[in-house]
């Protein structure tokens, strides 16, 4: 059953889709609508869950189901995952496209493919204070302290040059 996003707990469990771009307003009716309708009927095993989504950044879908009451399985898991494939292939879109990754930059969100990462990086498009979008968080109550992660705390480290150490 749908639930408000900020009436779950910050234990809900979450899951984060990515787009490449912005969505448009219409985009935006179409998730609301999709989405609405999926988390109002969610349920693990005919019970119903307490689950929402919010879009942020007008550039990711954030789903989130409060698993105090019951625990999210994996028919109900494979349910939303369907939903989300439904919903990009209506909207042109691929949610599942992990070789992109998000950055903030200018605060502006910007994706940039996993194979240009170190290009980028001489370019001056990154750095390590560069705010990494950190989609594997899994609880609601991460998405305040550890979605927005500079570079050098993040897997990224590994494309940034080694600091010399004084001798």
């Amino acid at each position: 059953m749908f639930s408000p996003f900020k009436s779950l707990s910050d234990h809900s469990r979450i899951w984060i889709y990515q787009a490449k771009r912005k969505f448009n307003y219409q985009e935006l009716a179409i998730i609301s609508e999709v989405l609405s309708a999926f988390t109002e009927r969610w349920s693990v095993h005919g019970i119903p869950l307490s689950s929402s989504f919010e879009v942020r950044m007008d550039q990711f879908i954030i789903l989130a189901a409060d698993e105090n009451s019951s625990g999210v399985s994996g028919c109900s898991i494979d349910d939303s995952v369907r939903t989300i494939k439904d919903l990009g292939n209506r909207l042109g879109m691929d949610f599942f496209d992990r070789t992109m990754v998000g950055i903030k930059k200018d605060g502006e969100i910007v994706t940039i493919h996993m194979a240009d990462l170190q290009r980028k990086y001489y370019e001056g498009v990154w750095n390590k204070k560069t705010l990494v979008i950190n989609n594997l968080i899994k609880q609601k109550g991460d998405l305040e302290t550890h979605w927005l992660v500079p570079a050098e705390m993040t897997w990224l480290k590994r494309y940034l040059p080694k600091e010399k150490v004084a001798s």
